[in-house]
């Protein structure tokens, strides 16, 4: 089963510097994602959301090809499988773009736009939902990054672990910002 994360980040581009690092470790085989929304919230309190899987490009490859496979065969039965496979891809690709736009896949556009709402301006947010993940290298990966918990499925004790991790970048910074006293 897949657990659902939001992070909120003070800096506008954080959420999608995580979300490279997610990728980068997705790679690795360290964390299997399988939905990711970046939300930035602008300056004049306009919410823009990045989604991570275009379904409409991907409803409309898949459609294609599906329909390109049945063209070509109805198109051997009436001698013509080139014509076949040229009008069932077109029919499959708007087909699939259709179907593609009506479908809301991983995290629900609703609750993303509600909670982005609670953002402060010039801030952003990320949105996960993460099938497995290798927690120790995932954490360690995420404590670079301050941010906060808005919400999770996970359980408390693993809620309290990212939000440990996601603080220590917060209070390195500000253990390194404090003035350096000497003794005389």
């Amino acid at each position: 089963m897949a657990e659902m994360v939001a992070i909120g980040f003070d800096n506008p581009q954080e959420a999608d510097q995580v979300l490279t690092d997610l990728r980068r470790m997705q790679k690795e085989y360290l964390v299997d994602l399988e939905d990711a929304v970046v939300v930035i919230r602008q300056p004049d309190g306009k919410i823009q959301l990045k989604q991570s899987v275009n379904m409409v490009r991907m409803g409309a490859a898949t459609g294609g090809l599906t329909g390109a496979l049945w063209g070509t065969l109805v198109g051997l039965l009436f001698l013509n499988p080139l014509a076949g496979f040229a009008i069932g891809g077109l029919a499959g690709a708007g087909g699939g773009a259709l179907s593609g736009t009506l479908v809301d896949y991983g995290i629900d556009d609703k609750f993303i736009e509600s909670l982005a709402q609670t953002l402060p301006n010039d801030s952003s947010a990320l949105f996960v939902l993460v099938r497995k993940a290798q927690p120790e290298k995932v954490l360690a990966e995420l404590s670079k990054f301050p941010g906060r918990v808005l919400r999770s499925s996970l359980s408390p004790e693993q809620e309290a672990r990212l939000q440990e991790a996601l603080s220590k970048h917060t209070a390195a910074n500000d253990a390194a910002a404090a003035p350096q006293s000497k003794a005389s």
